[in-house]
């Protein structure tokens, strides 16, 4: 695929593969969330769950363009004052915000009927603030420096990552902290500075296991699901048998019966899974080939950035919906403990999708303004 271009110098178009690829999962997305909810639905003729997904996507186009139109200057600009925000709104979940479950992750607006999860807004600010923080010294230049500001990034990474840990939720502190380390690698930081965020990875991931009984049920139920299956592994079990009832072609769209309180969160954590069962490993490919599109395009995008802030932060926005999806299906099939990761686009959850279509947003208005075209691409 290759970026769209007209003659006279005229700036690049968007990037027709991402918005193909962010098309196919917002459709699947809303076709799933619509099989798996209509069974809870009590006779309703629209599930309440779909209904609010359907307005998710239309909010989440309408934020998309948007940021598109947002120029990279400004999204530097406020880079600072977002993340500040999102670490506002995490203090605040944690002190008034709702609890489901034994965690403290929702924040209800008022008046607005909805709740928000903080979490998410924060992943997204924190990373457009490191990439600035990655860039202070050419933010808008092309040429390449030498890597600042790693203990600046450091700083901004652990202090939401800390808050989110205290919630608790552990998977979106570990999902930040390596969503950091990776947009570290991309930088081109030293090597032996990745020590600092591992090993601040590796202390929380040991508190939570000694700390959490359910950390450990859950590495446990991964270990070995079959000798756990009627309690912690049941849902890891149910999800194997809804890829081995989907087979190649699956039992057929909205016939799938693991979604009927098998799988606890059908809709959400392990919608996949419903994909395999009822649309067969040709679904599933779908899903994961659209993501795969997604992260080509995306990562060509940075790759042909004009400034060292553009390269960053292309790169963070496609590593934002890509890290998670590849967890997630790794989960479902078992290679990795649960985490309760949801399918960016494909699952259940309003914060999730509209950040994740600000996202797309960002990475195409990158696109449309701030590339170059050379064969081969420039790397910043």
């Amino acid at each position: 695929m290759t970026d769209a271009t007209t003659r006279g110098g005229l700036r690049p178009a968007p990037h027709g593969g991402v918005v193909a690829a962010t098309a196919v999962l917002a459709a699947m997305g809303l076709v799933m969330v619509y099989s798996t909810t209509a069974p809870l639905a009590l006779g309703a003729w629209v599930p309440p769950h779909f209904e609010r997904q359907l307005v998710g996507v239309a909010i989440g186009l309408g934020l998309a363009f948007a940021a598109m139109q947002l120029p990279l200057a400004a999204w530097y600009r406020i880079a600072l004052p977002l993340w500040a925000v999102g670490v506002v709104l995490l203090a605040v979940t944690l002190a008034v915000g709702s609890r489901v479950n034994g965690a403290q992750r929702w924040l209800a607006l008022p008046g607005v009927g909805t709740v928000l999860q903080p979490g998410e807004v924060a992943k997204f600010a924190t990373l457009l603030a490191t990439a600035a923080a990655l860039s202070s010294r050419d933010a808008i230049a092309r040429r390449p420096a030498r890597v600042p500001g790693s203990g600046l990034v450091m700083l901004l990474a652990v202090v939401p990552a800390g808050l989110l840990f205290l919630e608790p939720d552990t998977k979106g502190a570990a999902l930040l902290m390596l969503l950091v380390t990776l947009q570290l690698f991309a930088a081109g930081t030293p090597l032996r500075l990745f020590a600092i965020p591992a090993a601040a990875i590796a202390a929380a991931l040991g508190a939570a296991l000694a700390f959490r009984p359910y950390v450990a049920h859950r590495v446990l139920a991964f270990l070995d699901p079959w000798e756990r299956a009627s309690s912690e592994g049941f849902q890891l079990v149910q999800s194997f048998v809804a890829f081995a009832r989907g087979g190649l072609f699956g039992v057929g769209l909205g016939d799938g019966r693991q979604k009927l309180y098998y799988l606890p969160e059908a809709h959400t954590d392990f919608v996949l899974s419903v994909v395999a069962e009822e649309l067969g490993l040709i679904g599933v490919a779908l899903v994961l080939g659209a993501f795969a599109a997604l992260v080509v395009c995306g990562f060509r995008i940075a790759g042909r950035a004009r400034s060292r802030f553009g390269f960053l932060l292309a790169f963070s926005m496609t590593s934002f919906v890509a890290v998670p999806a590849v967890l997630n299906a790794a989960v479902v099939t078992g290679l990795v403990p649960p985490t309760g990761l949801t399918l960016p686009f494909v699952s259940y959850g309003r914060t999730s999708l509209l950040v994740s279509f600000v996202a797309i947003g960002v990475l195409l208005g990158i696109g449309r303004r701030e590339t170059v075209s050379p064969p081969g691409g420039v790397r910043p």
